[in-house]
């Protein structure tokens, strides 16, 4: 297929470049992204550490609810599903087609338990009676209802961002399938295990935070 030309006023041509290909665009723009959801994080970041400073003692309390083991449990999936999403980037670079899908598939399952385990977590504590707006939490201190508050929209937002995600990776399979990722043209690879980290490094803040300030 012929090479499409530009030229400039001087009468100068110049290659054409497709954005499907403008490797360097997409990778800049995938960081701007990247830098909207940690400013984001960021400020919940911020409203955590005010609240904990006015109320220590009730949010160490009420992280001590929390089950820190299935926390634990969570927090070593999803460091292996990075190492395993990882992989599957370098498999693609070195034209392991096949390897590389399979280290995605795994790392979409990793994903699917690691929402499981949320999920069960969050059903205890609402079988309990422990949620935002509930008669029962509403009836103890501040500290407590501040703690929860932040619990259930900060790890809510963050498995969000795992189902997020997770369809980014089921589309990342289809485009391997399809042709659409290969070893000399695999930048939505790299930039949805970028993506991946990200939501990785996000829970390492986040399972201290809320799970060993009781500990």
């Amino acid at each position: 297929m012929k090479q499409e030309m530009a030229y400039d006023v001087a009468g100068n041509s110049y290659p054409v470049t497709d954005y499907k290909d403008d490797y360097d665009g997409e990778k800049f723009g995938f960081w701007i992204f990247l830098l909207t959801e940690m400013m984001m994080f960021g400020v919940l970041f911020l409203l955590f550490a005010i609240n904990f400073y006015r109320h220590s003692e009730l949010f160490g309390t009420s992280s001590g609810h929390l089950n820190v083991w299935l926390g634990g449990v969570n927090t070593v999936i999803l460091l292996v599903s990075t190492y395993t999403m990882g992989l599957a980037s370098l498999m693609m670079r070195q034209a392991k087609v096949r390897a590389s899908a399979y280290f995605v598939g795994a790392t979409v399952v990793m994903a699917i338990i690691f929402l499981s385990i949320k999920a069960f977590e969050w059903s205890v504590d609402i079988h309990h009676g422990i949620y935002p707006g509930s008669g029962i939490l509403d009836a103890k201190d501040k500290g407590e209802i501040l703690f929860f508050g932040l619990y259930f929209v900060m790890t809510g937002l963050h498995g969000l961002h795992v189902i997020v995600g997770i369809a980014l990776m089921a589309w990342v399979l289809l485009l391997i399938r399809s042709g659409g990722i290969r070893p000399e043209h695999n930048i939505v690879m790299k930039n949805v295990t970028l993506y991946w980290d990200f939501v990785h490094l996000i829970w390492i803040i986040l399972f201290p935070l809320f799970y060993m300030i009781g500990v």
